[in-house]
């Protein structure tokens, strides 16, 4: 007898990512959307939903892949926490005695019922082919049965009696059935590859029973349904309001970023034009609320705003950098977002930053939670009297989440009413002032004094500018300057204390990065215990077309 497990309201409650399904001792479940990889194809391109989760929790650190699916297509994963576990799903796959289910649509005539494939799968370049059996390639067998004929499309089930990549893709196609979004194969063009793993049934490892795990397709007819799905899977609504909703051309949307902010979206482009004609295109769809599951929703837009990007804002006013209104109510001149459970103030009022990066929603995530990457602890022994040092800390967004996860916390930076709208962020949260130190100066001269008074820190934070200029150190360019700012932190850095180096600078490669963070340790004297790279968070994808921009790493220093 089978046991179903749909998606539940109460994962998203528990405050768990919103792609979990289910959890227990020897599995997690999780749906995969259609945009996100398996596990992440190399080292800078962005981390796999494998990856981000094994990462994100210390009890997931022992996750296993046990199947995979492609980056287009969405659904179920099953994913191993038990050697024991890890086993039987291993063998119930290898002897195909796991129940795999998936929902396609294609635009083309389908005058069957039914048909099996037995097409071999073969690699040719960036495709694959079917090829008879007798050929060479890698054994392959697709079921096919319709389920639905509606408004000239057709909606089927595949059952894959083996696993090969591409194989339901290939097999479909081969039958004049392309999969509706799946241009490499013939498809027509869509929002999204018709494609999704929507059941999987196995004997459970523990206990033996059946368990069949069941997730909904999701196959919206609105422009930018499947972006919307890449972000309900990441971004838990009861914790967090604030992320990117469009990234450029990864999101098919050259030259237009937008965040969603609370109950205000703030559109990024070149020229208002292009900000306007994309909100007449996308506003019908905004307005339906984000949300991982009934009674979980986003707040809805009460108004759009539109800030011009801008290489030169240095040569420009506060009001003419800062956001104009697009539709919708005004803005009050301070509203706040909610992220990871925090609460921080942000204004449209205030020039081009409106308060807060959403870039490093995720590692401000792992301040909060003491936990950086598996078996890579921010403080082994606890927060309790550990010191964080947040340079470059803005409106201490980096501090913040440090106090409300126990540190003792110290925020320099270059400007004063940044640092009073950090501790409007501290009272935000009803966090104490007392014990906490906010330092008004340039970085690299109070690095040096904080040297010279013995003063060390068992974190410090690292996220400055591509450019900026002082009167006492001058000019700093995160391409050129990044090493020195490295050795400067070292000498405030205690022995096995934790040091993040972040940059968004463009022209700084991530090789490079790593390198001149590593030559500057290997200055000092000292050695890299632990190291975790990460590039962006998942709602601000990576692709050919819009390259990742920030690099961020962890290290554990001796």
């Amino acid at each position: 007898m089978s046991s179903t497990v749909p998606v539940s309201d109460s994962v998203v409650a528990s405050g768990f990512p919103p792609c979990v399904v289910h959890e227990d001792e020897s599995l997690l479940v999780v749906h995969k959307p259609a945009g996100w990889n398996t596990h992440a194809p190399s080292p800078y391109a962005g981390e796999g939903i494998y990856e981000w989760l094994r990462h994100r929790e210390p009890r997931w650190a022992t996750l296993s892949i046990l199947h995979r699916l492609d980056k287009e297509t969405s659904g179920l994963l099953v994913f191993g926490k038990t050697p024991a576990a890890n086993r039987s799903l291993t063998a119930q796959f290898t002897d195909r005695e796991i129940g795999k289910h998936y929902l396609l649509v294609t635009d083309r005539p389908v005058e069957r019922d039914a048909a099996t494939v037995t097409l071999a799968i073969r690699r040719d370049g960036a495709r694959y082919l079917g090829v008879p059996p007798a050929s060479g390639g890698d054994p392959a067998e697709t079921q096919f049965r319709v389920l639905r004929r509606e408004a000239g499309r057709t909606w089927i089930e595949a059952t894959p009696k083996t696993g090969r990549t591409h194989q339901i893709r290939v097999h479909a196609a081969s039958l004049g059935w392309p999969i509706l979004g799946d241009e490499l194969y013939g498809g027509s063009r869509a929002d999204r590859v018709h494609l999704h793993a929507r059941q999987l049934t196995f004997d459970h490892p523990e206990t033996g029973q059946s368990v069949t795990f069941e997730a909904p397709a999701g196959f919206e007819s609105d422009a930018g349904a499947s972006r919307l799905e890449l972000r309900r899977a990441c971004v838990n609504p009861i914790e967090t309001d604030a992320f990117r909703r469009v990234h450029g051309a990864a999101d098919g949307e050259p030259e237009v970023f937008v965040d969603q902010l609370g109950e205000w979206l703030l559109i990024q482009s070149e020229e208002e034009s292009i900000a306007r004609e994309w909100w007449s295109r996308a506003r019908l769809q905004v307005q339906h609320p984000l949300s991982a599951s009934p009674g979980h929703a986003m707040p809805a837009i009460r108004g759009v705003y539109f800030k011009r990007l801008n290489r030169h804002v240095r040569a420009t006013t506060v009001t003419q950098a800062s956001p104009t209104r697009l539709d919708g109510e005004e803005a009050p001149a301070v509203f706040h977002i909610r992220e990871n459970g925090l609460r921080y103030e942000l204004s449209f009022a205030e020039g081009y930053s409106v308060g807060i990066f959403l870039d490093q929603r995720d590692n401000r995530r792992r301040v909060l939670r003491n936990h950086v990457a598996a078996e890579f602890p921010l403080a082994a022994a606890g927060t309790a009297g550990r010191e964080l040092l947040n340079c470059f800390a803005y409106t201490c967004g980096f501090s913040v989440a440090a106090a409300a996860g126990g540190f003792r916390t110290t925020s320099l930076d270059l400007s004063r009413k940044y640092l009073d709208w950090g501790r409007r962020n501290f009272e935000a949260n009803g966090l104490p002032l007392e014990g906490h130190d906010f330092i008004y100066g340039d970085v690299f001269d109070w690095l040096r004094r904080l040297a010279k008074k013995g003063r060390r820190y068992d974190v410090v934070i690292l996220d400055p500018p591509t450019f900026s200029r002082s009167k006492e150190h001058g000019d700093f360019r995160a391409e050129s300057d990044y090493g020195s700012l490295v050795s400067a932190a070292l000498k405030v850095l205690n022995p096995g204390g934790v040091l993040l180096a972040s940059t968004n600078a463009l022209r700084l490669e991530p090789e490079r990065f790593l390198a001149e963070v590593s030559e500057a340790v290997a200055g000092a004297g000292r050695r890299i215990q632990k190291q975790h790279y990460i590039p962006q968070g998942v709602d601000f994808p990576i692709s050919r077309e819009e390259p990742a921009y920030l690099k961020t790493a962890w290290f554990k220093i001796s």
